[in-house]
């Protein structure tokens, strides 16, 4: 369950994350100026947002491996068994408890670099 946890904590924080920088504004200059460019702050927490929406796709990626793999011996269609076999290429089944950070990262770089889907004609 931890990696759901993440997840939603993830998903949770960017909500938080999606309030316009603009509320944030503050008069400078004794109130003779109020507008300040709020660009750079909304760049960052958009990088950030980016960030854990990687992260929370990887996890769910990670999740629906392991769950189809419970399914055996029913199997994917094609497509999804040639994502499975790249995803277990760089993470190993969940067999026992273990501490799953490098295994989202695996994930993460998955998703980020586009490599799961190269070939896999999904149309």
């Amino acid at each position: 369950m931890i990696p759901q946890y993440t997840a939603a904590a993830l998903v949770n924080e960017c909500k938080v994350l999606s309030a316009p920088a603009s509320v944030d504004s503050i008069p400078t200059s004794l109130n003779k100026e109020d507008h300040v460019s709020m660009g750079a702050t909304s760049a960052r927490k958009f990088l950030e947002i980016a960030d854990n929406v990687e992260t929370v796709l990887a996890i769910e990626l990670m999740i629906a491996v392991e769950a189809c793999e419970q399914r055996r011996p029913l199997l994917p269609a094609l497509p999804l068994r040639k994502a499975i076999r790249r995803v277990r290429a760089a993470v190993p089944p969940l067999t026992q408890d273990r501490v799953l950070a490098a295994d989202i990262e695996a994930c993460k770089k998955l998703v980020r670099g586009r490599s799961l889907l190269d070939g896999l004609d999904l149309a």
